[in-house]
């Protein structure tokens, strides 16, 4: 875990993410599944972008393994650049 002065001189890491989560359900159970994985990152979609955009904040962001860990969930994930 972090120390205090270690995260305050840390920087915030957000990264998007394309998807083909259709519906709040499948939201829902997205986000339940990445935050188990994933507890030290703040996750959030917007379902009225035509993209889908998943959006995952927090520090020491591993794009390939949030791609991956949505893509064995069944759904489509492309970091957008």
């Amino acid at each position: 875990m972090y120390q205090f002065k270690e995260l305050k001189d840390a920087d915030m890491i957000v990264e998007i993410f394309k998807t083909n989560v259709q519906n709040e359900s499948d939201r829902d159970h997205v986000i339940a599944m990445m935050q188990k994985h994933f507890p030290e990152y703040k996750i959030n979609f917007d379902l009225e972008d035509c993209d889908k955009i998943l959006r995952i904040e927090g520090f020491d962001l591993q794009c390939d393994n949030v791609a991956n860990h949505v893509s064995r969930l069944g759904y489509t994930c492309i970091r957008l650049e």
